[in-house]
């Protein structure tokens, strides 16, 4: 996994995040008949988004642009090579509509859960030429599985700013207090690997990553992750919520595109695996 706040730094970009994995040849599903440009039959909206119902839904809800979506979805460029496919993967794809290309935000707000549907999408509502991804109108076939109820936003502490007086300190300067205490009795150590809940604060209150917000933990092992998680997480036990104010030289570093600063994360600590 990457480092927390790395995730938050990827969704910021206006891309359909799931585009990330390549897909073998081999494992390819093949292109429709339709694929190099949109039939007469196709829905097309002000922005030039064309679309055809393949299967009608069971919902009766549609997505609002805020909302997370649980889908399937294969896409290739026009002239029929695909590009990913959560089909091919095996695992169904979250989503926040917010954070996906523009021709997904409008065209998921279209279904109801259950229906599969055929988007052709204009580069201009795609990747607009962005370097390594895919160019031209782009075609995908999805599937709306589920909406997610979106969470709400966890509010920053009103210790944000600085650590209490109360914070446990050790000598590299992480800062801590223990939120709820945790059920179980042994502490990872550097080379686990833990399942957790997070959320993660500058210290001006700004929300930068959130694994609550996503509705899905994280797991990472403990030596992969910057240095005031792997020092902290260490503190603590299965079940314990903690706080952490990481000093920048324990977090990014001033590396470029990452949080500066001190960073505030709140972390629960649900399994070491």
């Amino acid at each position: 996994m990457k480092n927390p706040g790395q995730v938050a730094i990827a969704l910021a970009l206006i891309g359909l995040f799931a585009i990330t994995t390549p897909v073998l040849a081999q494992d390819s599903i093949p292109a429709p008949d339709d694929v190099s440009a949109p039939p007469a039959d196709t829905e097309v909206t002000e922005s030039g988004l064309a679309t055809k119902v393949l299967q009608a839904g069971t919902g009766t809800e549609h997505p609002g642009p805020q909302a997370t979506v649980q889908v399937h979805y294969t896409g290739w460029t026009t002239d029929g090579k695909m590009f990913d496919s959560s089909v091919v993967r095996g695992e169904p794809a979250g989503l926040p509509l917010n954070r996906v290309i523009p021709g997904w935000t409008e065209g998921l707000q279209l279904m109801v859960e259950g229906e599969k549907r055929r988007l052709w999408i204009p580069e201009e509502l795609a990747y607009a030429g962005r370097a390594d991804q895919p160019a031209g109108m782009l075609v995908f076939d999805v599937e709306l599985l589920r909406i997610q109820t979106a969470p709400t936003t966890p509010p920053a502490p009103a210790d944000v700013a600085a650590p209490p007086a109360g914070a446990e300190v050790t000598e590299s300067g992480l800062a801590s207090k223990v939120l709820e205490p945790g059920t179980g009795t042994e502490h990872p150590t550097r080379k686990s690997e833990v399942t957790v809940h997070y959320s993660g604060w500058t210290t001006d209150g700004v929300l930068f990553d959130s694994s609550v917000m996503r509705g899905e933990p994280a797991s990472f092992p403990l030596n992969r992750v910057i240095e005031g998680w792997t020092e902290g997480l260490q503190l603590m036990v299965v079940g314990e919520k903690r706080r952490f104010w990481i000093p920048e030289k324990l977090a990014y570093k001033g590396q470029e595109g990452a949080p500066k600063g001190m960073l505030v994360f709140d972390v629960h600590l649900l399994h070491i695996n």
